[in-house]
């Protein structure tokens, strides 16, 4: 008598809806198929299987799937979570009695099995036990974007694509952060998904396509569409920025964004300078700083030289004017010794008095070296830039005396150059007659950057040969500590508390 061999299990992607976008692998196997299993709500009605009703024949074994629940409310002992557990447990057990006797199975699932599927909880619990093989669909994102007639991502975009049910803050950053989205499982999050895409400044460019090839399919602008209106099988799009047209309630209205690029690339942006990066029609800055930015299709970029701030305020500003949307890139923070001042100096003008200008803030080169070396800025501390090329030496000095007497941690921006050589012995000199020998003194040189060094050293051992423009240095106060962990690496921190009298 020979041994019953195990039956096989599918995943079968049954695509967005329409029959006719069924593979015809999806065919083939339902055909083959002695058990066909389909996921349905408590009424009973199963949109997998009405997909599929062509190809059920009667001779086939059905087993519906029927959720105990379909919202969170639920008085089983382990919540929402425990009662979906429990019954994902016991229709697994009931596609294996099949499979143990020999039964191939099918389970169907709208869209692509394993994306944001139901089936997906039946392949984690049984493919390690059965033969088991996939059939991809084609998803709901690529049949809402084919009903819209846009593209969707092009060239090096990014698509971003995200659950209607994370929170509202969320969704927010992630919507200003990426280039191109859809975000699934609306219906009842509606209202907090139109409200994200509206703070995050992508609700004109938003658009709207429920039961995509299905009867009842509805598509248009999201900013339009009524919230009791929205079912559970509907997506929001941010479709490609390239060669969009510019969406209706921007009419020619240019802006200018001063934003802080952090103090390297990529990893140091924030998800909104991602956004107004990505949306901006001109991007003008020092070289160096524009560099960090990638270069997308349509965009014009505006480098020049690092000591021509206001001619490049003034150059983004008059771009502004002819209804450009203009980003002007600024390393760490454009508010800290960069061109937020710049622009808004010139801004201040009367011709560019109707100019929108915002400032976005970035990681500081302070808080990035702070970070780097451990928490030398926990308590309070001054920031003086070395340069004296716009304010005379005696004015820093001054400022460096007053902070030193006043035992604050210094933050030290631009404290050398090419050109300007003796600014850091001179400083040096300057807080040695109020701080210690032994004050710990961070050296932060390209932090975040292919070149990064941070190393600490004494205040009187501080060597100006070591200093240039991208390095910036963090001197301690009387309480900062300098120790070293049985990793062997060195931390510096500022304690909180400061000692009393």
């Amino acid at each position: 008598m020979s041994e019953q061999k195990n039956g096989r299990l599918y995943g079968v992607g049954l695509g967005p809806g329409d029959p006719a976008l069924m593979t015809v692998r999806a065919v083939q196997v339902i055909a083959e198929a002695d058990v066909v299993a389909y996921h349905s709500a408590r009424h009973g009605r199963s949109i997998a299987r009405s997909i599929a009703a062509g190809h059920i024949r009667p001779d086939h074994i059905e087993e519906a799937l029927v959720y105990p629940v379909t919202t969170e409310t639920t008085d089983h002992p382990g919540g929402y979570r425990g009662a979906l557990d429990d019954f994902y447990a016991e229709a697994a057990a009931r596609l294996a009695v099949h499979l143990d006797a020999g039964r191939t199975v099918a389970v169907l699932a709208e869209g692509d099995p394993l994306f944001y599927g139901s089936y997906m909880h039946m392949h984690k619990r049984l493919a390690d036990r059965y033969p088991t093989e996939v059939i991809p669909g084609v998803t709901s994102v690529s049949a809402a974007a084919a009903r819209l007639g846009t593209p969707l991502v092009e060239g090096e975009e990014v698509l971003t694509i995200l659950p209607g049910t994370l929170p509202e803050e969320e969704l927010t950053a992630r919507l200003a952060a990426t280039d191109t989205a859809v975000v699934m499982k609306l219906g009842r999050t509606f209202p907090a998904v139109r409200r994200a895409f509206e703070a995050s400044g992508r609700l004109p460019e938003a658009r709207y396509v429920e039961r995509a090839t299905m009867a009842g399919e509805r598509t248009g602008e999201l900013a339009e569409i009524e919230a009791g209106s929205v079912p559970y099988f509907a997506v929001a799009v941010l479709p490609s920025r390239i060669d969009a047209p510019r969406p209706e309630g921007t009419p020619g209205g240019g802006e200018v964004a001063v934003v802080g690029t952090g103090p390297a690339g990529p990893l140091w942006l924030t998800p909104e300078t991602r956004g107004v990066l990505a949306a901006a029609d001109d991007v003008v800055g020092y070289t160096t700083y524009l560099d960090r930015v990638p270069v997308r299709p349509g965009q014009s970029r505006h480098g020049s030289d690092n000591k021509v701030e206001s001619e490049r305020a003034e150059f983004a500003l008059d771009l502004a004017r002819r209804g450009r949307r203009v980003a002007v890139v600024s390393g760490g923070d454009p508010g800290v010794f960069a061109m937020a001042t710049a622009v808004l100096e010139t801004a201040s003008q009367d011709r560019y008095a109707d100019v929108p200008v915002r400032v976005l803030p970035g990681v500081t080169a302070a808080n990035a070296a702070a970070a780097r070396a451990g928490a030398p800025l926990g308590h309070d501390y001054a920031t003086i830039s070395l340069s004296d090329r716009l304010k005379p030496w005696e004015v820093i000095a001054e400022r460096l005396r007053a902070a030193a007497c006043a035992d604050l941690v210094l933050a030290l921006y631009n404290p050398g150059s090419r050109s300007r050589t003796w600014q850091v012995g001179k400083a040096r000199d300057l807080l040695l007659e109020h701080r210690s020998p032994d004050t710990p003194v961070v050296l932060g040189r390209d932090v975040g950057g292919p070149a990064e060094s941070v190393r600490t050293v004494r205040l009187a051992d501080l060597d100006p040969a070591e200093v240039d423009m991208r390095t910036i240095l963090i001197v301690g106060s009387s309480q900062t500590r300098w120790v070293r962990r049985g990793d062997g690496r060195q931390i510096v921190w500022t304690p909180r508390r400061y000692p009393e009298g």
